[in-house]
């Protein structure tokens, strides 16, 4: 055993524990930070496989972006997962039936594409640009059209987002920009004169109520 299958099953086993402390961990900001290290491991076994793009992708979409967005959501929240876990072991069965009859399924169909016998040999040329080189000539070239249509495809989930914010809701307060802007001194802030001294009243004499008093 080489150096490089070594790292392969260093890093596939971190991913395997990683994965299974995802789903059983208590805390919700653990199993956060074991699905980062589960995307990181990932990464490595995609660095060992020489696909540099999708381990960079990876790290700096999902783990730079993604994951940190979860841990402020997760941290900001405050969820209590004791809720959520009710019923985890009955239920566990067959969830992992269902996750290994998926394993097999994914086994079965990707079986032939390693099959490295039957993948066409690179020319000279095409081994000196490297792997991230190739997959940018090969979308801005033979998959331009479709690079473009799944842009404007985020652009109008992006927008829709941003429509969906800004609606009215009748149990929120909204507050109008333009009219905070608009707002001035007199109309928040009234200067009203008065005395430094106040002087007391004076008493008022109280009527003698005593039977047979003369007035």
């Amino acid at each position: 055993m080489n150096t490089t299958s070594a790292l392969f099953y260093l890093f596939s086993a971190v991913l395997l524990f990683a994965s299974v402390r995802v789903i059983t961990a208590r805390s919700t900001v653990h199993a956060a930070l074991f699905l980062v290290l589960a995307f990181a491991s990932a990464a490595c076994v995609w660095m060992l496989l020489r696909a540099e793009f999708l381990a960079i992708a990876l790290v700096l979409v999902y783990v730079g972006a993604v994951m940190v967005l979860f841990l402020f959501v997760v941290m900001m929240l405050d969820l209590n997962s004791d809720q959520f876990r009710e019923g985890f072991w009955s239920v566990m069965p067959l969830a992992g039936l269902v996750g290994a009859l998926i394993a097999l399924e994914m086994a079965l169909v990707l079986t032939n594409g390693f099959d490295v016998r039957q993948a066409p040999a690179l020319s000279e040329s095409a081994a000196k640009l490297g792997n991230t080189k190739q997959l940018g000539v090969a979308i801005y070239s033979q998959y331009l059209y479709p690079l473009q249509i799944a842009a404007v495809v985020l652009l109008v989930a992006i927008v829709a987002a941003i429509s969906l914010t800004l609606r009215r809701r009748k149990d929120s307060r909204y507050l109008n920009p333009s009219e905070q802007i608009k707002a001035k001194k007199a109309d928040r802030l009234r200067i009203v004169q008065m005395k430094a001294v106040v002087e007391p009243t004076p008493p008022t004499p109280a009527a003698d109520s005593t039977p047979g008093a003369k007035t």
